[in-house]
């Protein structure tokens, strides 16, 4: 039965760290395989899915990228992952492998623990969990872009929860991983790189192996292919939540903002490094048009550390409207934000 089943790669990560660029290089490198996607975002303002469907390559089109954008999957799982799985292999012909990009506020263990479920069991199977790490931020001694405003502001109001639940959501990713890629490898000299490194063995709960890159770049047949079969070894993965029936996400907010059409992609490159640097900020991603240029610009930020290149040309019928999802700590100013990104 296992052989008969699709596996399907889980790949995790917090906020910003690359799981889409990670994502959209496996896409345009499959090595042979027929790729298909879901994309689960936060909230109900997807962005992740669009940025995959501007890789360039036909597997990136079409029906094989499936965005769920209800909810994080690990509470959802009935309403939306299952339906989704029906939709992939009824494909024709069905997918090979099934990539499944969680939230950055996703716990992974349920979800794994869903592939246990009688209408999917038979039918698929978890190759493995990949943790993606932002590896410059570890290096700081983080794992979001703006903890030292939210500590300040926790250390100064004793009646303030003093857990960290983003230091959480990222330990439980580490306890279910298989393997972890250490992103942004091309930002770190030898020093940083060992922080980086001692942070994840610090983090993660048993031995894991660690893979390092720049640019999502990874092979895919190092990813693809473990194997593992998860589902077959999550009791043994041990996470804060393991003693909750649900959890929420109340600690986090999002946003959509329209993006007007710039008239210089850098200016607004650098305008979204300073509204990004607004506290309480995790992560911001979109695109948007330039004035004179017929490719889409995409734009994603993390901390004041922002990358922009020009991802795709614009369809014939398709409107030169731009997007920004927004992701931050729960009471974020987004007006402050707004302010900084118009200035």
């Amino acid at each position: 039965m296992s052989l008969a089943r699709v596996p399907c790669t889980i790949i995790t990560g917090f906020l910003g760290a690359g799981k889409t660029t990670l994502i959209r290089h496996l896409l345009q490198n499959p090595k042979g395989r027929r790729l298909a996607v879901i994309v689960n975002e936060f909230g109900d303002v997807g962005m992740d899915a669009e940025i995959l469907r501007g890789c360039g390559v036909e597997a990136c089109e079409g029906a094989g990228i499936i965005e769920l954008a209800n909810g994080c999957l690990c509470c959802t799982v009935a309403d939306d992952f299952v339906p989704a799985l029906d939709a992939l292999l009824a494909l024709n012909p069905p997918p090979e492998h099934i990539l499944i990009e969680t939230s950055g506020l996703a716990l992974p263990k349920p979800l794994v623990q869903a592939f246990h479920w009688p209408a999917i069991r038979s039918r698929v199977t978890v190759d493995g969990v990949i943790a993606v790490v932002d590896g410059a931020a570890l290096a700081e001694g983080r794992v979001a872009s703006d903890h030292a405003a939210l500590e300040a502001q926790r250390a100064a109001d004793p009646a303030l929860d003093h857990d960290n639940p983003v230091e959480e959501v990222f330990e439980d990713q580490l306890a279910c991983a298989d393997l972890v890629v250490l992103t942004k490898a091309d930002l770190l000299d030898s020093a940083a790189m060992a922080r980086a490194q001692a942070a994840i063995r610090r983090a993660r709960p048993r031995e894991i192996g660690v893979l390092t890159s720049a640019d999502g770049r990874v092979d895919a047949g190092i990813l693809l292919g473990l194997g593992i079969g998860t589902e077959g070894d999550i009791e043994n993965r041990a996470t804060h939540h393991d003693n909750e029936l649900d959890h929420d996400h109340d600690e986090f907010d999002t946003a959509m903002l329209d993006l007007p059409e710039a008239a210089d992609a850098a200016a607004l490159a650098a305008r979204l490094a300073a509204a990004c640097a607004t506290p309480g900020v995790l992560r911001a991603k979109g695109f948007c048009a330039v004035t004179d240029k017929p490719m889409r610009l995409l734009l994603q930020g993390v901390g004041t550390r922002v990358s922009h290149h020009f991802d795709r040309a614009w369809n014939a019928n398709e409107p030169r409207a731009g997007r920004l999802v927004v992701i931050g700590m729960k009471g974020f100013d987004l007006a402050a934000f707004e302010s900084k990104l118009a200035a």
